[in-house]
C-alpha cells in the first residue's frame, strides 16, 4: 500500500491598518467587511466538516483592528459610546436616516464596491438600488435620491457582505432580505448587532477550533513590513540586478523586523491565547537574514513562493526535478535554523483565479486530477506534502455563494480520498521532520520570486525614500516624548512600514485603488511627522502613483508565475 499524500491549504488573512493610531478613524471599512464575510465563512466551513483540517495566518494589523471593531460596537449598542469610527457602519445606524450632501456622496461612491454578478444582482432590491444610481448619475440627478433610497443602500451593502453561511442561517440576515426595502433604524440596528456578534465570534471560533486540532493558527510580523528589504535594500537585485533602489539603507532596519517579530508572537497570544510555530513573512518574501530572525525568534517553520526555490537551486525544479518542490527544506544552521515550505503555484493560482469561473463540480474534479498527477510525480520519495498558499480573503467573491459550495465540496473529497490526508505544517513535520538543507537561500517573495512589487521602479522607490526620511525625523524626534505620545508614534512609524502601500504603487494597477492607497500611505507617513511634533515636508503633498492600468481581480491578488 502506498503512503499517503499530505495536502496543507494555508490561507493568508491580512489587511493593513486603515486605523489612525491617535483617532481610531478608519479610512477604509475591508477589515470588518472580510471579517462578516471571509473570515466567517472560512472557520464556518472547518467547523462543520469532521476531516477537514488547515493552517490559517492571521497578521496583527488584522486581528488588532477586528478587535477595536468588536470594541468598539459593543460599546455603541450598550449606550456606552455613540461614535462609531468607521464612516460606513456610522452611516448603516443613522437614527434619524436624513444625509447631508457629502454623506450621500460618499454612500454612493461606497456601496457598490462588492462583486456585481455574485453579491449584487443575485437579489433584486440591491439591483434595483444599482439601477437607480445608475440613471439619477447620468442625469446628474443624485440629489433628488431621498432619504430612503440611502438607508437602504447602506443596509444592502452590509447585507451583500455577510457571510454566505450566515445569510444561509441566521434569522436577522434572512428577515432583512426578505423585506427588502424600507429599512426601519430597529432593523439596521438588528444588522449592526449582527455584524458585532460576528465580530466577536472570531478569536473564539478559531480558539475552538485550534482545540480541537483542525486548524493550525499562524502569524506575520506585525505590521506586515518587507522584511529583506528592511534589512538590506541589496537583496532586491539578487533576482533584478539593475532594479531601482534607494541610495542608502533604512535606518537600524535590523532592530525595526525584530520588533515586528516580537509584536506579532506578543499580539497573537494575546487574541487566540498560543504561540505560533509557524510563520508567513510579509508576502513570502525571505532572504537569507529574514530566515536567521524568524529562526532564532522561535519559529520552528516558514514558507514562502515556488519561484524562491527555483532561483535558490538555480534551476527550473518542474522541468528537471518536480518532486522537490514537495518536500520541506532546511535553511541555516543552530538555533537559526528554520524549515522552509514552498508554494505550489500551479494549485494554488488555479483557486485563486480560475475555478471561480467553473461549475462546482468541474472545479473540483480537476483540482483532484492535478493531485493525482503530483502523488504519481512524487512516488520515489518518501512523505510528499502539497502546500496550497493563498489569499484567504479576496478570491471567494468570485466564486458562486463565497466559494463555499466548492471548499466545503473539495475538503470533503480531498479527506474521503484514499490516497491524500489533509493536514497542517506542524503536524506533518512533528512525524517527518525536514532533512534535506538549503545550500543557498536567494530573496524573493511568493509573486514571481522576487521583489519587484514593492520596489524597483521610480514609484515604489520614491515610497521607500519618503519612508527612510520619516524614520530619521522619527529617530530625532521620538526620544523627546513619553507616556501615550511616545506610543502613538511607535504605531504610527509600524503603520507606515506595512508592506501595502507599494504593492499598490505602479501603472498596471487599477487608478481608484492607487489613489485611495497612495492617500493613505501619504496621511499616514504625515501623521508621522504630526505625532512628533514636527513640520511635515512639501514631498508628501505629491502623489507618488497615479495607476491607469486593469490588473487581473482589480489589483488585490497576484499569480504566483509571472508567466501565468
Amino acid at each position: 500500500m502506498s503512503q499517503k499524500l499530505s495536502v496543507v491549504f494555508y490561507w493568508h488573512m491580512h489587511q493593513p491598518f486603515y486605523r489612525a493610531a491617535d483617532t481610531g478613524k478608519y479610512h477604509l471599512p475591508w477589515v470588518y467587511l472580510h471579517a462578516m464575510k471571509d473570515y466567517t465563512d472560512m472557520a464556518d466551513i472547518l467547523e462543520h466538516l469532521p476531516e477537514a483540517r488547515a493552517v490559517m495566518n492571521y497578521v496583527p494589523s488584522l486581528t488588532s483592528q477586528i478587535e477595536d471593531y468588536a470594541s468598539q460596537l459593543r460599546a455603541f449598542l450598550n449606550g456606552e459610546n455613540q461614535n462609531i469610527q468607521d464612516p460606513l457602519l456610522a452611516a448603516l445606524v443613522h437614527e434619524s436616516g436624513e444625509y447631508t450632501r457629502e454623506e450621500e456622496e460618499f454612500l454612493l461612491s461606497s456601496c457598490f464596491r462588492l462583486n456585481h454578478e455574485r453579491n449584487l444582482h443575485r437579489y433584486p432590491n440591491f439591483s434595483r438600488l444599482w439601477n437607480i444610481s445608475e440613471q439619477m448619475q447620468a442625469h446628474q440627478a443624485t440629489a433628488y435620491l431621498g432619504g430612503d433610497y440611502f438607508t437602504d443602500l447602506v443596509t444592502w451593502y452590509h447585507l451583500g457582505w455577510l457571510a454566505e453561511t450566515v445569510r444561509a442561517k441566521n434569522f436577522v440576515a434572512q428577515r432583512l432580505i426578505e423585506k427588502g426595502s424600507h429599512f426601519s433604524y430597529q432593523d439596521r440596528r438588528d444588522l449592526l448587532t449582527l455584524i458585532a456578534s460576528l465580530l466577536d465570534e472570531l478569536p473564539k471560533t478559531h480558539q475552538r477550533l485550534l482545540t480541537e486540532g483542525k486548524i493550525e493558527l499562524t502569524t506575520t510580523p506585525y505590521a506586515h513590513p518587507i522584511m529583506p528589504l528592511m534589512l538590506d535594500f541589496e537583496t532586491a537585485h539578487e533576482t533584478i540586478p539593475h532594479a531601482l533602489i534607494p541610495k542608502e539603507s533604512y535606518p537600524d532596519g535590523r532592530a525595526r523586523a525584530q520588533e515586528h517579530i516580537d509584536l506579532a508572537l506578543k499580539s497573537h497570544q494575546a487574541y487566540f491565547h498560543e504561540t505560533p510555530k509557524g510563520c508567513w513573512p510579509a508576502e513570502g518574501a525571505v532572504s537569507t537574514e529574514t530566515l536567521k530572525l524568524l529562526g532564532k525568534s522561535g519559529f520552528d517553520w516558514c514558507a514562502t513562493g515556488e519561484a524562491v526555490l527555483h532561483h535558490s537551486l538555480g534551476y527550473n525544479l518542474r522541468e528537471q526535478h518536480p518532486y522537490q518542490l514537495y518536500q520541506p527544506w532546511l535553511v541555516g544552521e543552530g538555533d537559526e535554523q528554520i524549515t522552509c515550505f514552498f508554494r505550489d503555484d500551479h494549485l494554488s493560482d488555479l483557486i485563486g483565479f480560475e475555478y471561480s469561473k467553473w461549475q462546482t463540480d468541474d472545479a473540483v474534479n480537476n483540482f483532484m486530477y492535478e493531485l493525482a498527477g503530483i502523488k504519481h510525480r512524487t512516488q520515489n520519495i518518501e512523505h510528499a506534502i502539497v502546500p496550497i498558499i493563498m489569499d484567504g480573503e479576496n478570491a471567494w467573491e468570485h466564486f458562486y455563494e463565497n466559494g463555499v459550495p466548492f471548499l466545503t465540496q473539495l475538503y470533503q473529497t480531498i479527506a474521503n480520498h484514499p490516497d491524500y490526508e489533509l493536514t497542517t505544517f506542524s503536524d506533518y513535520l512533528a512525524e517527518h521532520p525536514a532533512s534535506t538543507p538549503l545550500k543557498k537561500m536567494v530573496a524573493g517573495s511568493w509573486v514571481y520570486g522576487n521583489l519587484s512589487t514593492w520596489i524597483g521602479d521610480h514609484a515604489k522607490t520614491r515610497a521607500w525614500e519618503l519612508l527612510i526620511e520619516a524614520k530619521k525625523a522619527y529617530d530625532l524626534y521620538a526620544p523627546k516624548l513619553t507616556g501615550t505620545s511616545a506610543e502613538e508614534a511607535g504605531e504610527q512609524l509600524r503603520i507606515c512600514e506595512g508592506s501595502d502601500w507599494c504593492w499598490w504603487f505602479g501603472d498596471y494597477n487599477p487608478s481608484d485603488a492607487v489613489r485611495d492607497f497612495d492617500n493613505l500611505y501619504r496621511q499616514h507617513l504625515k501623521k508621522l511627522y504630526q505625532l512628533l511634533g514636527t513640520d511635515t515636508p512639501d514631498s508628501l503633498n505629491q502623489a507618488i502613483s497615479s495607476g491607469g492600468g486593469d490588473a487581473e481581480g482589480g489589483g488585490a491578488m497576484r499569480r504566483g508565475g509571472a508567466g501565468e
